[in-house]
């Protein structure tokens, strides 16, 4: 059902950057958008993981590691029944994480230093339960998907000021509402697939790892650390905002109806109200895990930061 929901958001962001062409170009304007979308699909399928880990200077993690976070994923992975996963590192402060992959078994799941030096192991292994769960909902590609075609509308629709044929077809101020509303259009698109994922991945990241607490407590000290610590990576690359865990944008502020994912506070009461029932989610609890099995990774080794 993944690859059916990806196909369909491909076929309507598709439909939507022909529309826009349409109106700067015509049906010659049409045609050209649809040759690119289509460039931008299998571009896109092939290529998005590997692009947003360099966006974020993603080192691997190679099993054995001193941290203990390969053998954790591993662990988590055959609990949700995926294959394993590759496993990055992002040198970052700020606490976060997010999964990228076109298929379960070309994913990965990347975590941010800060991450493990704010987190027991506990609460790591409920962020990358999450992150298990959006892999196997497809949510990865859908996501990818989506945040390539928006930027690609947005940066056609500012394109129209500088092509006649689309000012004499609307005018000029149909032109510049088209502008606005074109980008508008795709991000809103963006944003509520977003918010949706995020609590479907919550309560799946919950049953994973067994223990609904677990992420509901990494959830806030996230959000705070987050609130607090800049990504850069993150603020030169927005379109990738909405892979985190946690929005990791702050540094310039934006409007919620915008907002990325749903409020943390009402993710953390739904995991609370779920480790409440008598649900699934604790017979499925994995071994037991210890926050002392994380070493201080504020100590880097010789051979390399992480590995």
């Amino acid at each position: 059902m993944g690859y059916v929901k990806t196909a369909m958001l491909m076929a309507a962001m598709t439909a939507l950057f022909m529309g826009v062409g349409y109106l700067i170009g015509g049906s010659g304007g049409a045609i050209i958008a649809l040759v690119v979308a289509a460039a931008m699909n299998v571009f896109t399928w092939w290529t998005s993981d590997r692009m947003v880990l360099r966006m974020h200077n993603a080192q691997p993690v190679m099993p054995g590691d001193r941290l203990g976070l390969h053998d954790l994923t591993m662990e988590l992975a055959r609990n949700a029944g995926l294959p394993e996963p590759k496993v990055y590192l992002i040198d970052t402060p700020q606490p976060n994480a997010f999964a990228t992959g076109r298929n379960p078994a070309n994913a990965a799941v990347a975590v941010t230093a800060g991450l493990v030096r704010s987190l027991n192991r506990e609460e790591l292994a409920g962020v990358i339960a999450h992150e298990l769960a959006h892999i196997r909902n497809h949510d990865t590609a859908i996501m990818t998907v989506t945040a390539t075609f928006a930027g690609a509308i947005s940066m056609l629709a500012n394109f129209a000021l500088f092509f006649g044929g689309s000012r004499e077809r609307l005018g000029l101020v149909g032109t510049l509402l088209m502008m606005v509303l074109a980008p508008l259009a795709a991000a809103l698109v963006q944003m509520a697939i977003s918010r949706t994922r995020e609590y479907a991945a919550d309560k799946a990241g919950a049953e994973i790892c067994g223990h609904p607490l677990w992420l509901a407590s990494a959830l806030e000290k996230i959000a705070s650390g987050a609130a607090r610590i800049d990504n850069d990576a993150a603020e030169r690359n927005p379109a990738t905002a909405h892979m985190f865990i946690i929005n990791p944008l702050h540094a310039h502020k934006r409007d919620n109806l915008f907002a990325t994912h749903p409020a943390t506070e009402n993710r953390v009461a739904t995991l609370r109200a779920m480790s409440g029932g008598s649900g699934s989610a604790q017979r499925k609890a994995p071994t037991p895990l210890s926050s002392s099995s994380i070493p201080n990774t504020r100590k880097r080794s010789r051979t390399g930061p992480w590995s």
